[in-house]
């Protein structure tokens, strides 16, 4: 009879709860405006990065082809949490999301999560290849070549993550339909299933190995070899252009790998729910608003670029 009860609450859990920011309930309100804020400027400020390289033909070279593809993927990446965010869990104050919803939700986290890791590590090769071999950058990094990689930094992770969502979802959840975070995330939910799921558990770190180390020690490799390039270079002016251009990328890569890495790579630990939502909104909601800030305001071209955008309009 007690089998058969468990049985009953595990199959007739239709729907969780998004606790979400429900413990500091008197400022929803103020989180209400301020995710609406920094989710019309992410929208704005990676609008104008895509509009600014398809206009601009100064801005038709690799490196800002890859940006445009970034800035595209972050619009999408956070138009996945946030519009549920501010519209269901602030706006009207109903947490409650379908095991349908939550499964797509994290999917498409998932899917979206891949290409940016790709992305990321793409970028930090063609500075490397410009850098370390300036003469046969155009060889190299070809619009056919730049075309392939793009197409296979949004394409790779597609089976996979949606693999890794239906095994999750293929679970029993029986201990509580309560998730202490603001957007299906893997962690929260894995917490509510119950049975063995240390399988689970391992295919998750495999597939964090493969989509969120691998990329970052590619990033880190590349890095290491413009670094050691750079100090051979005599003028001080060279040395500080260079790294001024790879500074910008190394603070996106820091700051989006840096919290992805600790959520789903480190082991079980005493840190809290709280400290988890925290890093998910570094890599999730703050790196896509900082990023477009981040490469334009130390980027000349992307300023140019604006300004030039500017001064046709003013003069139609």
């Amino acid at each position: 009879m007690e089998s058969k009860l468990e049985k009953s609450n595990t199959t007739t859990m239709m729907e969780f709860i998004l606790l979400g920011f429900s413990d500091i309930s008197h400022l929803q309100w103020i989180l209400f405006g301020i995710f609406l804020l920094m989710y019309l400027t992410i929208l704005m400020s990676n609008g104008i990065i895509i509009l600014l390289t398809k206009i601009d033909s100064n801005l038709h070279t690799p490196m800002y082809f890859f940006l445009s593809n970034f800035s595209f993927l972050e619009v999408c990446y956070v138009t996945v949490t946030i519009p549920r965010i501010m519209l269901v869990n602030l706006g009207t104050q109903r947490r409650s999301i379908s095991l349908v919803v939550c499964a797509t939700q994290m999917c498409f986290v998932l899917v979206l999560g891949a290409p940016e890791c790709f992305l990321l590590a793409v970028m930090s090769y063609d500075h490397y290849v410009a850098i370390c071999n300036p003469l046969n950058y155009s060889v190299l990094m070809n619009h056919k070549v730049c075309t392939q990689l793009v197409t296979g930094s949004w394409i790779s992770g597609i089976p996979v993550q949606i693999g890794q969502t239906f095994q999750i979802f293929s679970l029993s959840f029986c201990a509580s339909n309560q998730i202490n975070h603001f957007f299906c995330d893997i962690p929260p939910i894995l917490n509510l299933a119950c049975g063995e799921i240390f399988v689970n558990k391992m295919m998750v770190y495999i597939v964090a190995v493969l989509f969120v180390l691998v990329p970052f020690l590619l990033i880190l490799i590349s890095y290491s070899k413009i670094i050691f390039t750079v100090l051979k270079l005599s003028s001080t002016t060279s040395r500080a252009k260079v790294f001024s251009t790879c500074s910008s990328h190394l603070a996106v890569a820091g700051l989006f790998f840096g919290p992805g890495i600790i959520t789903y790579l480190r082991p079980k630990s005493s840190h809290s729910s709280d400290i988890e939502k925290v890093l998910s909104l570094f890599y999730t909601i703050v790196t896509p608003m900082l990023n477009p800030m981040i490469y334009s305001l130390r980027n000349k071209d992307v300023i140019m670029a604006l300004k030039n955008y500017y001064i046709n309009n003013s003069f139609e």
